[in-house]
């Protein structure tokens, strides 16, 4: 088989629907399956998916929530593709996106993921789609908005990327897990998603290890989704934005740590920590 799409669902019951009827219309040169693992959705997802797809898909339900990385890695367990699309439950596959982007990995052995060109839904770049590494220096500069003041500045720009051309293919650091493709055994040889990381982080993590074991990772700007950002979590931000910065933490400790000094480390976990109170107050008020 050449393909496994996988896809974590919770509570997005018509969005899922939605994701697979897109995967469904718009496959048209590869064999493929799709595996969803519900995460304990309180809403209709598991009676939808099963009343409308039947044995179109392989559904795993989980009696909790476990979270994006264990849910996926479930998955990948029982998956039979030769590669893996991790793709989003409040995601719409936009025509030709999966098989031009399998066709593209399938060619160039050295490529250890692809990710493709993620659409908000007024159409406008979601800028996670292609990033840099979080480095310390990274991080400043996007937290102080440099990317913003100097977009074309390379040296400013390093996480967001925004001195490449979004209409281009680019080697980059890390693309996004709401459409992520692999072969199998790249999976096979860095291993699966870190199950420490609830959600977010887990994406940044895998390019990492992809890239370290002496693989690229690629923007291809040749396919394109849309994505429903956030819908899971949308009356959950608190959650949300405690899971995103404790994210970061994790990100850091485990890569960053032991590379710099105990002063930049003690900097860069307390600007994480007073970044999440600042989101969470902001949260707080808007309420």
């Amino acid at each position: 088989m050449d393909l496994s799409v996988i896809i974590v669902s919770f509570n997005t019951a018509d969005l899922t629907v939605n994701t697979i009827n897109s995967v469904i219309d718009t496959i048209k040169e590869n064999n493929y399956e799709i595996i969803v693992v519900d995460n304990a959705s309180k809403d209709d997802s598991v009676s939808r998916i099963t009343s409308e797809f039947g044995d179109k898909v392989n559904l795993i339900i989980n009696s909790e929530n476990l979270g994006f990385s264990k849910a996926n890695n479930m998955a990948i367990k029982q998956s039979k593709g030769d590669y893996i699309l991790i793709l989003n439950s409040d995601t719409v596959v936009h025509k030709e996106a999966i098989d031009k982007s399998l066709g593209y990995i399938k060619k160039r052995k050295d490529i250890g993921a692809l990710g493709c060109k993620v659409l908000l839904r007024d159409g406008s770049l979601d800028k996670a789609c292609k990033r840099g590494f979080p480095t310390p220096w990274n991080s400043l500069c996007y937290g102080l908005k440099l990317h913003k003041l100097f977009p074309g500045v390379k040296t400013f720009g390093g996480y967001q990327l925004t001195y490449l051309d979004d209409d281009s293919i680019h080697e980059i650091d890390c693309v996004m897990g709401a459409f992520m493709i692999l072969p199998k055994e790249v999976i096979n040889r860095v291993g699966m998603l870190d199950e420490d990381y609830f959600m977010y982080g887990e994406d940044i993590d895998w390019c990492y290890r992809i890239k370290g074991a002496g693989y690229k990772v690629v923007y291809y700007s040749e396919a394109s989704i849309t994505h429903y950002k956030k819908a899971s979590f949308a009356k959950r931000k608190e959650k949300t934005i405690r899971e995103f910065y404790k994210a970061m933490g994790i990100f850091y400790d485990k890569h960053y740590k032991g590379k710099y000094s105990i002063l930049v480390s003690f900097m860069v976990n307390l600007g994480i920590k007073l970044q999440m109170y600042m989101a969470l107050l902001k949260n707080f008020l808007k309420k």
